[in-house]
């Protein structure tokens, strides 16, 4: 597969392009800056606003699916990621590419509270709330659009791995916290969901109780 991965030089986008490359695909990474990010066989790197339609335009075509994984570390009021998906979304209908996976998190829609104590009291109202707000505008956007999309939600990010499979969940049972997750148990899902043509048109809420 021909991959362009949007926020490639964050977390998730760094496990993203070692795995896709180990798997054998091509990848294309949009970064902001580069932030160190170098060109290998497989990877092309291209530096661009993720809000620049006709750069994204450029960019995506000729790709077999986008994946966006932009972050951002402010705390304020944003609309970074529905800024974003609008331009993607606005390239994909323009170049014809239709396979669209979108990484949101544990506080977008139905799965908000569903993220352990610590997350839901402490890390979601402190630090997270506003990204969310915009999170579920974006989400929103990818479900009214023509794409074959698959929304990621991930539990909080953890740095070591449990050594189990992550749980998966399509539907959030009452009273159920996914407390944890690693970056690349991420990368790893979405690679999986793009291989298999899984989750199309779902919203998986991923990670370890």
């Amino acid at each position: 597969m021909r991959l362009f991965i949007m926020g490639a030089s964050g977390g998730v986008g760094r496990c993203l392009i070692e795995q896709a490359l180990a798997r054998g695909h091509a990848v294309t990474a949009q970064s902001r800056s580069g932030n160190g990010l170098q060109p290998e066989p497989g990877l092309r790197v291209v530096i661009g606003q993720p809000t620049d339609a006709a750069f994204l335009e450029r960019a995506i075509a000729r790709h077999d699916a986008v994946v966006i994984c932009v972050g951002t570390g402010d705390r304020g009021p944003t609309t970074l990621f529905s800024d974003v998906t609008a331009s993607v979304l606005q390239a994909m209908q323009a170049t014809g590419v239709r396979r669209l996976v979108a990484v949101t998190g544990v506080g977008a829609g139905d799965s908000r509270g569903h993220g352990g104590w610590l997350y839901n009291r402490v890390i979601f109202p402190l630090f997270t709330r506003n990204r969310y707000r915009d999170k579920d505008r974006q989400e929103a956007m990818i479900r009214l659009s023509a794409t074959d999309w698959t929304i990621v939600r991930p539990a909080p990010f953890a740095r070591k791995a449990t050594g189990r499979a992550p749980e998966i969940f399509t539907t959030i049972p009452a009273g159920l916290q996914l407390r944890a997750i690693t970056r690349p148990e991420v990368a790893d899902f979405i690679l999986t969901c793009l291989e298999q043509d899984g989750f199309l048109h779902q919203t998986p809420f991923i990670g370890h109780r």
